[in-house]
């Protein structure tokens, strides 16, 4: 629907609005790169996984701007929950500077959740930045926010997690090489 060139992985080393992940940065981003291994359109960023410092997305979108300069679009691809946290994010009104923020509501996220939670700074962003169609994403390089319903499954990786603790199968909704090395590596147990 965006038509991207490319979408870029890149998995947080030490997400910094979480409790520390329970498997490492490094296994976590070995199956980010299974998963993505068969797509050509799918590239796996390790930048962030490779860091010590928390992982805060204005860096990384500051160091993608520096390698892809400042007339290329960008996009941040977030989920409605994600975004309605928005504004604790470190320096977040510099992501607007930086990239456009593309937002999808996911199956089952109510419309009322996204209107009735939104905070009062992020709904005047959204309300000056907001993109009509994707054409405004193609023609700068950032600062527009565009919103879409995802039509996908409605499932998430907390409760991915949360299957494969209780010792349920996910299968299906991970591919099958992330599953093995899931496996393998006994991870996601109590």
């Amino acid at each position: 629907m965006l038509d991207l060139r490319q979408v870029r992985f890149i998995p947080a080393g030490a997400p910094p609005h979480r409790a520390v992940p329970h498997v490492p940065a490094a296994m976590r981003l070995d199956m980010v790169r299974l998963a993505c291994a068969n797509n050509p359109s799918f590239v796996v960023d390790g930048r962030e996984a490779q860091r010590a410092e928390p992982s805060y997305t204005v860096n990384t979108l500051s160091a993608l701007r520096e390698e892809f300069g400042t007339e290329r679009p960008l996009c941040l691809l977030l989920g409605a929950d994600a975004f309605l946290g928005l504004t604790a994010w470190y320096r977040w009104q510099a992501l607007f500077d930086l990239a456009h923020v593309v937002v999808a509501h996911r199956p089952g996220f109510p419309q009322s959740a996204w209107t009735d939670n939104m905070p009062q700074a992020l709904q005047q962003e959204l309300h000056a930045r907001r993109a009509q169609d994707t054409a405004m994403l193609a023609n700068t390089a950032a600062g527009r926010i565009f919103t879409f319903t995802l039509t996908a499954l409605d499932i998430s990786a907390s409760h991915i997690r949360a299957d494969l603790v209780r010792g349920a199968s996910p299968r299906y909704l991970v591919p099958d090489a992330v599953l093995d090395y899931i496996s393998q590596n006994q991870l996601y147990r109590e």
